[in-house]
């Protein structure tokens, strides 16, 4: 079972918010995520929390990210070894290895993103989590998942149960 872990920037009229994600590597399926203002820990622990009180923790679980310092972080660093969670950071200069990252940031700004002219934080953060919600999830965006929705494939494969 591996979590991917990953941030993107999104334009504002006159400012830049930042969003941190995490993925069911398995399921493709975007199971925390924060938007601030700031590019630093807290956002990145957001979505951990995020994942964490949706998600059980088992055994074996990887929490794959870059070697950003929102993750190389103590206080992230620190939950995660808390929660038993093993830590597996990118290569240096590995872009491939957040493939499934980029490909959730790629879809989230083509359908989204770049089709709206956010004006505030409360409306990117209010559409962005409507997105995630109503069409990531449920629409068949997903061609390595047999053309099923993240949710669907967790359903039909796992009954709900993590990859």
């Amino acid at each position: 079972m591996i979590w991917v872990a990953d941030l993107t920037y999104i334009r504002l009229r006159s400012e830049f918010v930042y969003l941190a994600t995490i993925l069911d590597a398995c399921s493709r399926r975007c199971i925390g995520w924060n938007l601030s203002t700031r590019i630093d820990t807290n956002l990145a622990l957001g979505a951990l929390e995020e994942a964490l009180a949706i998600r059980d923790v088992k055994p074996g679980l990887i929490h794959h990210s870059d070697r950003g310092v929102q993750y190389a972080s103590y206080a992230y660093t620190e939950r995660l070894q808390s929660m038993g969670i093993q830590i597996s950071m990118s290569a240096k200069g590995n872009a491939y290895d957040h493939a499934k990252a980029e490909s959730f940031f790629k879809t989230l700004k083509q359908e989204e993103v770049y089709l709206k002219q956010y004006q505030t934080f409360e409306e990117a953060s209010a559409t962005s989590g409507q997105f995630i919600d109503d069409v990531y999830h449920t629409k068949p965006l997903h061609s390595s998942l047999g053309s099923m929705p993240p949710l669907e494939f967790e359903m039909a494969y796992f009954q709900g149960l993590q990859c």
